[in-house]
């Protein structure tokens, strides 16, 4: 009993000296101090409790309040155990340097979180390093007046501190580096977006860290598995991606509606299983509900019992595909949890879930191993429907709501729900399963919602998505561009005629130099069964074998293609807002507009391409920021030289930026599909590439040298014709040597058909 109170007095004691040696007096740290002591003295040594009471009094009079002295108290010991008390001279620092900087609030986040950190980063090596980049992160975003003193908070370093543990569960530190890198680039200087991006809200964010973390992304095995569909399934369905919610701890499950299977944009692997097996798992479920689910009305079922259905219809349909394909029982059971028996409390949760789950393993599993007698009888009832056949949607349903009525509990609508280890990642979302009588308030009805949304530009398609080349880094900016095409509004296709009535004498001179390029020379294709002219030769060898009792060859027809030519076009035209600028024309002074005169230039050769008889198409393109690059269709390959191209061309506006790699990567989208040998892209442009979100003038100078590039891989041959006079400082970085500027540029009329038919000849 004295011995007891020895030590309690001893306790006290020690207590209280340390205690007055942190000399802090929040009341709340006098809350938990006693507690965080006993942690620490079992963690740290006598030299490391001196230095955890001397940095928590550093925090505590600091100025910022209690939060930064109760995070430390609270995480120090558990990071201490993780990497050692020697890093806390490390830590220190760090909080020093962000004390010192106007980034004094970033002090709490970045203590609250660093205990997780830790955790993915379990040595001192390399916690250093994320410390270390973490100074360098509020080096380079913290704002200074004049570039001297340091004078505004870093905008994104609290939002990366709180997504830190995060980031690090999917990124190694050599991929968080790159990550933050980016991010500092591109938004130094817009501290709302910077905001966005640290918080993982924006889509370039996210496409980056994709970019980054080890796992298996969809886009690099999509075609292997729309094979893997229709060899094994016959499904020959869209797999379209949708982006993993990271922020959230559940995230959004697998579905397919009429616009194809949707499938989280990248998978991990699992214990046991790959990311590209987790994938074909998936594909597999989805394709037996295609196959064998029938959908039911929900308005007469609650949310439990359509819960219950669910459950019991996804049994049915990993039975089936079992029976097909027995192997993959092997990857079903590696993804679907195991719930405990017990480990849900039915006196304060809803085990509802849990339960159901159970009996989702006890179906798939023949060694289960749970005893609840209810769980044992259904999965009896189950296995003997199944027995007869295939069953159906309408029976399992029977089925599920007879095991609800009778393992139903009164907690099991309590608000609390048990959620873990319930979720079977493989499985879709079942939304697939129901139909509805009537509209209610907890149905989200997204297709009634979508056509007012949709009012605003009904003649867009939807957008896609481009790379664009970072020269500073060099690296591309992942889904960076949103180009939206769309068919070019029609004008009076009676103001081109007169354009081209206004070079009469220039269109007869060159007919004369187009039928010198017309090919000439005629190809025969005999042994054709349908063709132009009857292949004598072979039909009088067909009648004697006719006559002879023999089969006959029907090839007897032959068929003439010319030979020479075998080229696809498309004129690409900048519609930006330079084109509006007057030019004078003449000795008269007159002035006209480079689009007008663009107008005439491009009819003009259009009107020459079509005596040659190319395939060709027009296509004009402007851009206001990456977020909204404009590709109109003037003309397509599959229609002829008429009112209609005329129409649009007379309705061509100039307005906005120049934003040149994307138009070409789009362009090339059209090019490639041309079943010509050789292919061109000509560009006509008054300007280098440029737009308003854009700073650094070389940016999208490199990133259409870039596309330039690309377009090269393809096969596709690149040319411009510049119209800026000052178009040699910038044009050839972009195109290399194929590249004309016309200085007098009243005269493109006359050069661009001119320059086209030196091109091809």
């Amino acid at each position: 009993m004295n011995a007891k109170n020895g030590d309690s007095a001893n306790w006290t004691e020690r207590l209280r000296v340390c205690r007055e040696r942190l000399a802090c007096g929040f009341p709340q740290v006098g809350e938990v101090f006693e507690e965080c002591l006993r942690e620490a003295l079992v963690v740290l040594s006598s030299r490391g409790v001196d230095a955890y009471l001397d940095s928590a009094r550093f925090l505590g009079g600091m100025g910022r309040g209690v939060e930064p002295v109760l995070a430390f108290l609270e995480e120090w010991p558990a990071i201490a155990r993780i990497v050692g008390e020697d890093t806390l001279p490390a830590v220190s620092a760090t909080i020093h340097a962000l004390w010192k900087s106007p980034n004094a609030k970033a002090i709490t986040p970045f203590l609250e979180t660093l205990a997780a950190v830790a955790r993915r980063l379990p040595s001192g090596q390399q916690l250093q390093r994320y410390l270390d980049l973490t100074l360098d992160f509020m080096e380079r975003t913290t704002g200074s007046i004049h570039g001297i003193h340091q004078t505004f908070a870093s905008p994104g370093l609290p939002e990366f501190f709180a997504q830190a543990p995060t980031l690090l569960d999917k990124l190694s530190i050599a991929g968080l580096r790159n990550w933050v890198d980016y991010g500092i680039r591109n938004y130094q200087n817009h501290p709302e977006r910077q905001r966005e991006y640290f918080r993982l809200q924006s889509a370039d964010s996210r496409a980056v860290l994709q970019r980054e973390r080890h796992g298996t992304l969809l886009v690099d095995h999509q075609r292997q598995l729309e094979l893997y569909l229709r060899g094994l399934w016959d499904d020959s369905a869209e797999l379209v991606p949708y982006p993993t919610d990271l922020d959230q701890q559940h995230p959004s499950a697998p579905y397919y509606d009429a616009a194809g299977i949707r499938l989280p944009d990248v998978l991990d692997d699992a214990p046991g299983v790959s990311g590209i097996d987790r994938y074909r798992a998936t594909l597999a479920h989805i394709a037996g509900h295609r196959r064998w689910s029938q959908p039911m009305f929900a308005d007469n079922c609650s949310p439990m019992q359509r819960m219950a259905i669910e459950i019991f219809e996804d049994s049915r349909v990993d039975t089936l595909i079992v029976r097909s394909y027995p192997g993959l029982r092997r990857v079903f059971l590696a993804l679907h949890p195991v719930p405990v028996a017990g480990a849900c409390n039915p006196e304060t949760t809803s085990c509802l879930r849990h339960r159901l789950t159970m009996v989702s393993r006890a179906l798939l599993d023949p060694q289960h191993g749970y005893q609840d007698a209810e769980l044992r009888k259904f999965v009896g009832h189950f296995h003997q429907t199944m027995a007869a056949g295939e069953s159906s949607s309408e029976e399992i349903a029977t089925l599920a709501l007879a095991y609800i009525a009778r393992t139903r509990r009164q907690s099991d609508q309590l608000a609390t729900v048990h959620f873990a280890d319930t979720a079977v990642s493989y499985r879709d979302d079942n939304r697939h399963l129901w139909r509805f009588h009537e509209l209610s308030d907890d149905e989200e009805m997204f297709d009634q919602q979508r056509p007012a949304a949709a009012a605003v530009d009904i003649d867009r398609l939807p957008p896609r998505h481009y790379p664009e080349w970072d020269y500073q880094t060099k690296s591309y900016r992942p889904d960076w561009v949103s180009l939206y095409e769309s068919l070019h509004p029609a004008g009076e296709a009676g103001d081109i005629d007169r354009l081209l009535e206004k070079h009469a004498a220039l269109a007869r001179r060159l007919k004369r130099l187009l039928d010198i390029l017309k090919p000439q020379e005629k190809v025969r294709i005999r042994y054709q069964e349908d063709g132009s002219e009857l292949d004598l030769d072979v039909a009088i060898r067909s009648l004697i074998d006719f006559k002879g009792g023999a089969t006959p060859d029907p090839r007897i027809n032959m068929s003439h293609r010319t030979n020479g030519r075998n080229l696809a076009v498309l004129v690409l035209l900048d519609l930006s807002q330079s084109l509006a600028d007057k030019v004078k024309v003449g000795t008269s002074g007159d002035e006209q507009s480079i689009l007008e005169l663009s107008q005439e230039a491009v009819s003009l050769l259009a009107w020459s391409i079509e005596q040659l008889g190319d395939p060709f198409a027009i296509a004009g393109f402007h851009s206001d920021t990456r977020h909204d690059v404009r590709y109109l269709h003037l003309k397509g390959y599959s229609e002829r030289w008429g009112d209609a191209v005329k129409s649009r061309l007379a309705a061509m506006q100039a307005g906005y930026s120049t934003r040149m790699g994307a138009a070409m990567r789009h362009a090339a989208h059209y090019l490639t599909a041309q079943p010509a040998e050789k292919k061109l892209l000509l560009v006509l442009t008054d300007g280098q590439p440029a737009d308003v979100d854009v700073h650094d003038d070389r940016l999208l100078i490199a990133d259409a040298r870039k596309s330039v590039e690309e377009l090269d891989q393809q096969g596709i041959f690149t040319y411009c014709i510049s119209l800026d006079r000052n178009a040699d400082d910038y044009v050839s970085d972009i195109f290399g040597g194929r590249y004309t500027v016309i200085d007098k540029i009243e005269r493109l009329p006359e050069r661009l058909p001119e320059l086209f038919m030196a091109l091809t000849r």
